[in-house]
């Protein structure tokens, strides 16, 4: 009986990628996420959303987008290309974790759940496609993308640390503070996509149906839980600087507080100039950079030590030797 590899094990066999290696991979990750949430954003905000009016295929007769679907359905199709790239970019995150020695399940397991996240919301973006836009998988996309950005966000962190029990940097109220933060967090962004499924850019110049609730309320709703995050992050930045925290937490700290005001300052001015879609691009970059600030703020405030020694890359193991 001859034991048959999977490809990933056959790899995993023959190549062992530096940590430096691994972390660029995860890095990778968590920047194609960002890429597709700020491109996506650009199909909604350049009315394109329906610029390829079915799916899988953009037209019912073409795969490609046509010259007769003008630049609608260019910008549609090549948002459509983009999930190729974020693809490659996950799979060199699984590769790469799956080949670290010592193995690393933990770590694989994390990479893996990106593959699911991508497959299942290139599904529900076919589905917000023959459903017109309807508001509420346009909401459900827009959320199922913050959480892949979340993994691998999280995948890269856990590519820089080790496997072994995580222990608190900080006293527990402080650690309770920042699950505040966190879970506030998730309540910024989901009343952010009730503020774009309300409001004027539906994501196509026909008659999309919008989410059944004032405008302007959910406006408000925003501006409050984003103050409170303000709030939260300074309490943090503060309470670090009581309990004499390490200091790159401290400096995750500050970067936090930092995005927070420059992600409320663009907010304010988007809404006083009545909502410019180059504006609004650069609030949903800047969605992304606070919860990627968020999660960062939650984890360096514990640590995992490596409890076993690395196995050298192939790439270093000659140069070892030879010392």
């Amino acid at each position: 009986m001859v034991a048959v590899l999977t490809p990933l094990a056959y790899i995993a066999r023959r190549w062992t990628p530096s940590p430096r290696t691994l972390q660029l991979a995860a890095l990778c990750a968590v920047l194609a996420s960002v890429l597709i949430v700020v491109t996506g954003g650009a199909v909604r905000l350049t009315g394109s959303g329906l610029g390829c009016d079915t799916w899988p295929k953009c037209t019912d007769d073409s795969l490609v987008a046509t010259p007769a679907q003008g630049i609608h359905g260019a910008i549609e199709f090549s948002n459509r290309m983009l999930t190729y790239v974020l693809c490659a970019a996950v799979g060199w995150a699984i590769i790469a974790a799956r080949s670290a020695k010592p193995r690393r399940r933990g770590l694989t397991r994390l990479a893996w759940s990106q593959f699911w996240l991508v497959m299942g919301n290139a599904v529900l973006g076919g589905i917000t496609v023959l459903a017109g836009l309807n508001p509420w998988t346009v909401a459900g996309h827009l959320l199922l993308a913050l959480s892949l950005l979340t993994v691998t966000t999280l995948t890269w962190l856990r590519t820089r640390e080790g496997d072994g029990d995580p222990r608190p940097r900080v006293p527990r109220p402080v650690r309770k503070l920042s699950w505040a933060l966190i879970a506030t967090t998730v309540l910024l962004m989901v009343a952010g996509t009730i503020v774009t499924g309300s409001g004027p850019h539906a994501g196509d110049s026909s008659d999309v149906p919008r989410m059944p609730f004032d405008w302007a309320s959910t406006v408000y709703v925003h501006e409050v839980t984003a103050w409170i995050v303000c709030v939260l992050a300074v309490a943090m930045w503060l309470t670090l600087r009581v309990v004499d925290a390490p200091p790159d937490t401290r400096v995750v700290a500050r970067n936090l507080l930092l995005v927070l005001l420059a992600q409320g300052a663009v907010g304010y001015v988007q809404y006083l100039t009545d909502l410019p879609e180059v504006l609004v691009g650069v609030h949903m970059l800047g969605l992304c950079l606070v919860w990627i600030g968020v999660l960062r703020m939650a984890v360096s405030l514990r640590e995992r030590p490596v409890t076993t020694p690395g196995i050298p890359a192939q790439w270093d193991a000659p140069l070892s030797a030879a010392v």
